[in-house]
């Protein structure tokens, strides 16, 4: 049976999802409305890991392809913390350009037949006539706000004010730059996205963020000086923001988004429409995607629509939950810098690798540190045994086999 799908929203989510389902079947009928001009995008670059890219060749090969061979790699993460600095060997981080990861999506797309309207804003009294219409068009989604108390939108602010730059700086790691100042500690978080650029998002708590004039300043007065600030990690590299030099620069807090319902209708909603999940754990275009392979693979395991939305949403809730806690406790580790960032660099950094513990908040840093620490060198010596174990069996089972020869 043909279906007919619009698509609302041309970010990775429903470009994503429009490919997957003309693969499911060419027969669909697709259409993406996206509302801004072809080539505009907001954001900088996006990190993924190993784990989504080997999705994404078992769901597309193409489009996985194109996206692994335009991405960069590190493996390392960098803190530095006023004069100090630590490097820390990883898992393998991938970063790829928003503007190219489009680029790539909405080609792919075509190739497979979707049509992809750019410049076609669907307000939420327009919805467009459809089996099945896909609410992708982010967290401020005007098809979701129609039916607001329906979806039991809720909508949380975090405490502190962050911005979303660019760099000509090339980081060759996952980069942590924390820097004193008499009105309190500001950060950034850095990592490439292409040979010649890395995105920096910069965060403060408030108290820092009124004290440094931020509030007032104009987008070329914030860049001149956190260019000041962050010196040591920049290399005399400008950043790069999308304002106006005049114009105030765009700070925001970031906002945490749940729904208690994710569908009505034949309209459901799909990844910042759905949700979100605070930037510190780079997670935000990963669970986009995987929304869409979700969705996917629910319209095709069911026949029935209502059933087909009800599993979509079951599986991805459960997949959320750890995510979502995850993010949670990272917002508010950076929300208590304080409480950390006097300990030695390597524990602090250590301490940054497990802001995601739920259990961290309510232990001192430092014994938590060395509960870590030891619970690390149980886990290597149980693999230790465990590898001892199975060579000496080997051993036991080729003096056997000999002795009986």
């Amino acid at each position: 049976m043909c279906v007919k799908v619009a698509c609302v929203g041309g970010g990775p989510a429903g470009l994503y999802l429009s490919i997957l389902l003309k693969r499911q079947d060419p027969s669909h009928d697709i259409t993406v409305h996206e509302r801004d001009p072809e080539g505009s995008t907001y954001g900088w670059g996006v990190t993924y890991w190993r784990e989504l890219l080997d999705r994404l060749h078992a769901h597309d090969p193409e489009s996985a392809r194109a996206i692994e061979d335009a991405s960069v790699r590190w493996s390392d993460g960098v803190a530095h913390v006023r004069d100090l600095s630590t490097r820390h060997r990883g898992d393998e981080g991938h970063g790829i350009g928003r503007h190219r990861l489009l680029e790539i999506l909405a080609a792919r797309a075509r190739s497979l037949g979707v049509r992809v309207e750019y410049d076609h804003e669907i307000t939420g009294r327009g919805i467009p006539d459809a089996d099945l219409v896909v609410a992708a068009d982010g967290v401020r989604s005007a098809l979701r706000t129609r039916h607001a108390d329906h979806f039991g939108t809720d909508v949380r602010a975090g405490r502190n004010p962050y911005i979303w730059l660019g760099t000509g700086k090339v980081f060759d790691a996952f980069t942590f730059a924390f820097v004193e100042t008499e009105h309190g500690w500001i950060w950034c978080y850095g990592y490439p996205y292409s040979r010649e650029r890395s995105t920096c998002v910069v965060e403060c708590a408030p108290e820092t963020f009124h004290g440094l004039g931020l509030d007032r300043a104009t987008e070329a007065d914030s860049l001149a000086l956190l260019e000041k600030l962050f010196a040591h990690v920049l290399d005399g590299r400008p950043l790069i923001g999308r304002a106006p030099a005049e114009a105030p620069a765009p700070w925001l807090t970031f906002r945490t988004l749940t729904n208690r319902s994710w569908s009505h209708g034949n309209l459901v909603l799909l990844g910042d429409a759905a949700h979100t999940t605070h930037y510190s754990i780079g997670a935000g275009t990963t669970l986009a995607l995987e929304d869409a392979i979700a969705l996917a693979g629910a319209l095709r395991a069911h026949d029935a629509l209502p059933q087909a939305l009800a599993a979509y949403e079951s599986e991805r809730r459960a997949a959320l939950l750890s995510v979502q806690s995850a993010a949670r406790y990272s917002a508010q580790w950076y929300e208590n810098l304080p409480r950390y960032i006097d300990l030695p660099p390597e524990q602090m950094f250590a301490l940054l690798g497990q802001r995601h513990s739920p259990l961290l908040p309510y232990v001192p840093p430092q014994l938590y540190y060395r509960l870590d620490r030891a619970a690390g060198r149980l886990e290597a010596l149980r693999r230790l045994k465990r590898r001892l174990g199975h060579r000496l069996a080997r051993t036991a089972q080729a003096r056997t086999l000999t002795s009986r020869e």
